[in-house]
């Protein structure tokens, strides 16, 4: 990772000739040496701000990298305070600033293997220990030309930057040790922190370089797995340096999407120029999702609205260093002389008196001055997640150094546990090494070894005068069960100065439940309409892809969003349709019921003798029970009643249609038989028309007994009939025999009819086949305006035709047949007399009336 830091102009002639290049780096003396290349600070001429001023001279302090430095001195220390670490062992350290440019870095990896000033490949002028290891980073581009070198030499090389898969390569690099933890899920927990804010529409900043196909395979992968969409993928180019950033166009998608999060996913110096024109234009105030090992505290420039504010930061996490910030307070210049940096910070900003050829502070200081103190909090005095592994770099190659003591103890027992080796003995314990460093956490090497790493995620908050803080407000751990992987404090978040709550990042507002999300064409999946349910289906939840159909016990609300359970109904008795259909039963039984007992009272008479007074009783009292029998249709089915209507219809009608039958053929045989001989005349004495009865009852029993047996009436139900009710009702079972029971009564009535029709010029005084003629057309007329109607309707409107037509064809019969001999009866009784019926005949021969 590349850094830009503070500029600071050196006016004064003894800072000017103070050359941090020229002079020795940073060492201690020990039994063993361990050394580190860091990219400490440049300077060069400041021609480019002010041309009058020739001889202006500029620092560039690089905090995050000096805290690097302050790391790996405070590990050499605690580690020889340790007793339980190379006890009989000093360790000692070399530390070198490289410009991050090839020519140097180089040039400084030269320098560390010949141990002098001068480059002399291929030779080492040092006279004591050589180094043990030599530590590298941030940048994996400058651990590779580094690591070529020394694998030339079989040099252990330790790199403290984010792990890299190509570093990893031990064909290529057997003497680099990485001791970050990989960042396999670092995807995962990015994609889980946007499902949990409901994110679903982000845009992605990758640096085109080895790694982004990876990062942006593993990005998509979880994306596409939680529903998450990428707006806009950028990819910037490895080389894309700030110096010529204002020549360059910005990409328009990160300035025009709509989408409130992007995620800059490891930052560089390709970046910090696009980091730098966020900051300017404070760019659309989105939420970045920014990978730890940018310090957006301190390295970018203060803005009143800042528009870093609220973003979110992943970091591996790692234990706590309490003795760290104690470290970085008394780390000063009169008690480590040979730091020239820390020299050139006390004289920028403390203004104490310097030397200036050996960069040393002289008097004048302030007693209680420290890097604490520096302005505007420039050095973070909490470890960073590099500088922890820096620390565990150093502990990893004195732990090595240890095991190898150890072990060289063991086969020689004379020896008194001094280190006597050479750098590349060290590689067999570097690579199996496994141990607790000074704050207890277990810590490996090998790259198939490593632990997965658990991430700390920080919420940046902009303070007054650009006193950036980073605030842990969560936790992110993929060994976790599924669900609890992530752990966030949201009341802690600040949101950016355009968000008043949680921000939203979605392509197409949420589909409220009673809708359903209908796919934009051509667009991600995450761009869609919303549509309203289809009928009967319900959605329930926000954003569900399809609806779901309601049970047929259950219906649909008006919002389209909940089945409610469906009322049970049927015809029943307190239902104003079955109260005026009972009523009507009752009613027209009743008035059968006087009838019969106005014929009874009257028996005597002619009229009710005339055409057989015993098949008048038989079809009052059939009639009676008629219209009994639609209440078998109103209340709660049940199977009984289901078998019961059908039958009891069935078998009442055909003895109230076979009763009109044997009267018609009485008619017939008494008046249209002028010379009857002794077979007809033994009809009408035996009354023999009678056995029609039974005959045709038998007949329809039959059939019954048929329906019965295949396919009976059985309790069903109508979902979808009456919304929000379930119609309880009866099926016929064998429609076939139920049309077959209405064609045989109809054939009774179609016989009952030619039969009056041939009657229709007798003497009409006493006559019914008039009368029947009309109620056969009104039986007629009601059966076959039903069966349409019947099977156009459905639920309770069908059940209640049915009860209407038996009604109805009852009444046919009982008004057409009875009430004219009633009128007759009641209102005309001096046409109820023999001697008017005689008078009034038209035929020949004797009659007898009573037969």
């Amino acid at each position: 990772m590349e850094e830009i830091l503070t500029l600071v102009t050196l006016n004064s002639f003894d800072a000017f000739q103070c050359d941090l290049k020229s002079l020795s780096p940073l060492h201690s003396d020990g039994n063993v040496i361990i050394a580190a290349l860091f990219s400490l600070v440049n300077y060069y001429f400041m021609d480019i701000y002010d041309s009058r001023c020739e001889d202006e001279k500029a620092i560039e302090f690089k905090w995050r990298s000096y805290q690097f430095s302050l790391a790996f001195i405070f590990a050499i220390e605690e580690i020889n305070r340790n007793t339980h670490i190379l006890p009989n062992t000093s360790l000692g350290f070399e530390l070198y600033n490289v410009i991050n440019n090839h020519l140097d870095i180089l040039q400084e990896t030269l320098l560390f293997l010949t141990g002098m000033r001068i480059n002399i490949p291929n030779y080492t002028c040092r006279r004591e220990t050589k180094p043990a290891a030599l530590l590298t980073g941030t940048s994996w581009e400058t651990s590779i030309q580094i690591g070529r070198l020394l694998n030339l030499y079989k040099y252990p090389q330790i790199t403290f930057g984010r792990f890299d898969t190509i570093l990893s390569d031990r064909g290529q690099f057997s003497s680099l040790y990485q001791t970050a933890q990989r960042d396999i899920f670092l995807s995962h927990g990015i994609v889980i922190l946007m499902v949990h804010f409901s994110w679903t529409w982000v845009g992605l900043v990758l640096i085109d370089d080895h790694n982004a196909a990876e990062i942006l395979s593993n990005l998509r992968g979880e994306m596409d797995r939680n529903r998450v969409c990428v707006a806009f993928v950028e990819m910037i180019p490895f080389n894309w340096m700030n110096s010529d950033f204002k020549s360059r166009t910005m990409h328009p998608q990160i300035l025009k999407s709509s989408a409130n999060v992007v995620i800059i996913y490891d930052v560089t110096k390709s970046l910090y120029a696009l980091i730098i024109y966020i900051s300017i234009h404070s760019i659309a105030w989105k939420v970045w999702i920014i990978k730890s090992q940018w310090d957006v505290t301190t390295h970018v420039p203060y803005f009143i609205f800042d528009p870093f504010h609220g973003s979110l930061i992943f970091a591996q996490h790692h234990a706590e260093i309490s003795d760290f910030r104690k470290f970085i307070q008394t780390y000063k210049p009169s008690k480590y002389p040979g730091d020239h940096i820390l020299a050139l910070l006390w004289n920028t900003y403390f203004n104490c008196s310097f030397s200036g050829p050996d960069c040393k502070i002289l008097v004048n200081c302030l007693p209680n001055a420290s890097l604490e103190m520096l302005p505007g909090n420039a050095l973070e005095m909490d470890m960073s997640e590099e500088s922890y592994n820096v620390y565990n770099s150093v502990y990893a190659v004195a732990h090595s150094l240890h095991e190898m003591t150890v072990e060289q103890v063991e086969i020689h027992h004379h020896s008194n546990g001094a280190l006597n080796t050479y750098p590349w003995e060290v590689h067999p314990y570097l690579k199996n090494i496994h141990f607790k460093n000074g704050a207890e956490e277990l810590m490996v090497l090998d790259s198939q070894r490593k632990f997965d790493a658990v991430y700390d995620i920080f919420n940046l908050w902009n303070f007054p005068d650009g006193l950036r803080q980073k605030i842990k407000v969560g936790t992110f751990s993929p060994n976790s069960p599924p669900g609890q992987e992530l752990f966030l404090s949201d009341h802690m978040i600040q949101w950016g100065i355009r968000f008043a709550e949680v921000p939203r990042s979605v392509c197409s507002e949420s589909c409220v439940p009673g809708f359903r999300k209908s796919p934009q064409e051509g667009k991600a999946a995450c761009c869609y309409d919303c549509t309203r349910c289809p009928d009967n289906e319900i959605s329930n939840e926000t954003d569900m892809d399809h609806c779901v159909r309601c049970p047929e016990s259950q219906y649909v609300n008006t919002e389209q969003n909940n089945c409610l359970q469906k009322a049970v109904t049927f015809l029943s008795y307190e239902d104003p349709l079955g109260k005026a259909l009972t009523y009507l039963a009752l009613g027209f039984s009743a008035l059968t019921a006087g009838v019969l007992g106005i014929f009874v009272k009257y028996h005597h008479t002619p009229i009710v003798k005339a055409n057989n007074q015993a098949l008048s009783y038989i079809l009052l009292i059939t009639l009676i029970f008629c219209f009994l029998c639609p209440l078998l249709f109103i209340g709660h089915p049940n199977t009984a009643t289901c078998i019961l209507q059908q039958y009891t219809f069935a078998v009442l009608f055909t003895v109230a249609h076979s009763t009109v039958l044997a009267k018609t053929v009485t008619v017939v045989l008494a008046f249209k038989i002028s010379m009857p001989g002794r077979l007809i005349r033994w009809i009408m004495i035996s009354r023999a028309t009678n056995l029609i009865i039974p005959v045709c009852t038998l007949i329809q029993l039959v059939l019954c007994g048929i329906w019965l047996s295949t396919s009976p009436p059985f309790i069903d139900s109508d979902a979808y009939t009456e919304h929000g009710h379930i119609i309880i009702l009866c099926n016929k079972g064998s429609t076939l025999a139920f049309h077959s029971v209405l064609a045989y009564l109809c054939s009774m009535a179609l016989g009952s009819y030619t039969m009056a029709y041939l009657s229709r010029n007798l003497p009409d005084t006493f006559n019914e086949a008039k009368f029947i003629s009309f109620s056969m057309l009104v039986f007629f007329s009601v059966w076959v305006t039903f069966l349409p109607v019947y099977h156009s309707t459905k639920g309770k409107i069908t059940v209640a035709m049915e009860v209407f037509s038996i009604l109805a064809s009852s009444a046919g019969l009982l008004g057409c047949i009875f009430v004219p001999k009633c009128h007759i009866i009641l209102f005309r009784p001096h046409r109820n007399v023999l001697h008017h019926v005689r008078h009034k005949g038209h035929f020949k021969g004797k009659v007898n009336f009573a037969a």
